[in-house]
């Protein structure tokens, strides 16, 4: 199933795609996708979603989980991007943390910083913890996901990597973290392994690959991080990108206002935003 979140900012209800496409309303039904709701999504599986409140128009799309308390990224977690970024394939996942206050709705706009020259881009496989996991192994590590989404893990070049200290100050910027559209069950999602996932920059193609390159797949990660925290219900880890982000290229290409972005993963939906200065 595709669940979402559509209206405004704060004020988001939960939804569900029904099989024409349409958003059916599932606020009847539960308070939000978040908590506890995401470890128990299957109740939902034989549910007549034609039944529902059907969403007239088209609202604005929210990121598709709500209280989510750690926004986990993975770094060079892809071996031709980490090829681009001419650094070597990390022994064991490199882990960083987003600020949540960086989530944001999938079509929302990217805000480029206060003088920010360097702002790039990056479409990632998210990965929504629905049960508290600590201390599982990979075997289990999939029992303890209610599904996945597209992330565009923006960032900021100059302040991630040419600033002191570590990488969250480039990571987290307002706006950095489009979410969704959908949370898609695992069931439907099929195999997180083999997913071809694209990225376009003002129309030209720029990233182009599949997570079928990915160094440490999704159990092992979920694992990974469990051996050194508890992954909590809303959870967020968001799992590195295939080459094509701006400062691989030559010379290096960044965002600007008046840009526009759009990506996808194959069965996750796609995203679309528009660049504008932050003021």
């Amino acid at each position: 199933m595709k669940f979402l979140r559509y209206g405004p900012r704060g004020a988001e209800k939960p939804g569900v795609l029904d099989d024409n496409g349409d958003i059916r309303d599932l606020s009847g039904l539960i308070g939000d996708l978040s908590g506890e709701v995401l470890g128990n999504l299957d109740r939902f599986k034989d549910l007549d979603v034609a039944s529902l409140p059907k969403v007239a128009g088209e609202p604005r799309l929210g990121a598709c989980v709500a209280g989510t308390g750690k926004f986990m990224c993975i770094g060079l977690n892809y071996a031709d991007h980490a090829e681009e970024a001419g650094m070597a394939v990390p022994s064991e996942p490199v882990l960083f943390m987003k600020a949540t206050s960086a989530i944001c709705g999938p079509n929302d706009p990217i805000l480029i910083p206060r003088g920010s020259e360097k702002t790039d881009w990056e479409v990632e496989l998210g990965v929504v913890i629905g049960k508290a996991a600590k201390y599982v192994t990979e075997a289990e590590a999939r029992d303890h996901v209610a599904g996945y989404c597209v992330i565009n893990d923006v960032s900021e070049r100059s302040f991630q990597i040419e600033r002191q200290g570590q990488w969250s100050k480039g990571k987290s910027c307002d706006n950095f973290g489009q979410m969704g559209p959908w949370l898609v069950t695992p069931d439907e999602a099929g195999d997180p392994q083999d997913l071809g996932m694209w990225l376009e920059v003002n129309g030209e193609r720029v990233q182009d690959g599949s997570t079928r390159t990915m160094v440490y797949g999704v159990a092992h990660l979920v694992s990974y991080l469990s051996q050194f925290m508890t992954l909590h219900p809303g959870d967020v880890i968001s799992t590195g990108t295939p080459p094509g982000v701006g400062m691989g290229f030559t010379p290096p290409r960044y965002l600007k206002a008046g840009d526009s972005v759009r990506l996808g993963i194959d069965g996750l939906g796609e995203q679309s935003q528009s660049c504008v200065a932050d003021r």
